[in-house]
């Protein structure tokens, strides 16, 4: 099959290249191409022709987006309209990466695929704006929602916690956020077996089970052999940020499962990446 995937230099798009390799893969990022410029992307399309298109790019800053709407919508929701049309156009399939952020987060029991859509900040809305844009384009797509990705590349929520528990020996982590820590080398594995059944649809690929920021801060701790870090437990309203996370962020792989798609439980994902990169306590 051949692929081509937005944001390929991205921490999902590169596990993509990693997991993929049986097809021909077609990467891009910035610079080179820009999704919100619609011209610059057919022709990027028009010479690879793909069968597929996963569109991992976005605008991921959701602090940054809560600073300027504007262009999360620019990016989020116009730049997948773009790749929404170039499949359109040019007959390919699209794989669109979504987030649970598109979830209020106001239902503690957590969020199954086929429940309507309740962003509360502007990352959330412009993904969900870009939910929409894909389906009123295309008839066969399938959207794809991962929550809390981490992968050795680029900054994440271990990296950050991680650098500031060594600088100084003490933390002040979040207790009421709650999500699914997800492995982009796992997420990327269930991506690699959905293309493969054309079960096109939504779905929730994320490590099984969920916990607190606070939570998964310790287990990093654990794992990393820095117990002796202090990890004061703190509410959301004491930690001052411009975005606003959903509280309740968990959701649930209800349609992969039905399709024999599961991913293993966060704790075990984690532990495997500590090791790869070499963050395990010996």
């Amino acid at each position: 099959m051949r692929i081509l995937i937005t944001g390929g230099a991205g921490q999902l798009g590169t596990a993509l290249q990693t997991e993929l390799t049986q097809h021909d893969l077609f990467p891009i990022d910035l610079p080179e191409v820009d999704i919100t410029d619609r011209e610059a992307l057919f022709a990027n399309v028009s010479d690879s022709r793909p069968n597929l298109i996963i569109h991992c790019a976005a605008y991921t800053n959701v602090d940054g987006c809560a600073k300027d709407p504007a262009l999360a919508y620019k990016v989020n929701g116009l730049g997948t309209q773009n790749v929404a049309l170039a499949c359109r156009e040019f007959g390919a399939t699209m794989l669109h990466i979504s987030t649970n952020e598109v979830f209020a987060g106001d239902n503690p029991a957590g969020y199954e695929e086929w429940m309507p859509l309740s962003a509360v900040n502007p990352y959330g809305r412009s993904k969900a704006a870009a939910e929409v844009h894909v389906k009123n384009i295309l008839s066969n797509f399938y959207i794809v929602r991962p929550a809390w990705l981490y992968a050795p590349h680029g900054r994440n929520f271990i990296h950050a916690i991680l650098d500031r528990a060594r600088s100084t020996g003490q933390l002040r982590v979040v207790t009421d956020e709650i999500g699914n820590p997800t492995y982009a080398k796992d997420h990327a594995q269930a991506i690699g077996k959905l293309i493969e059944t054309e079960m096109y649809g939504i779905y929730h690929f994320v490590n099984s089970g969920s916990c607190s920021r606070w939570e998964f801060a310790n287990e990093i701790l654990r794992l990393a052999g820095l117990t002796d870090v202090v990890n004061t437990p703190i509410l959301g309203k004491e930690f001052k940020r411009p975005s606003t996370p959903p509280p309740f962020g968990t959701i649930h792989n209800i349609a992969g499962k039905a399709i024999g798609i599961e991913l293993r439980p966060w704790q075990e994902a984690l532990e495997e990446y500590m090791q790869d990169t070499n963050q395990l306590a010996s």
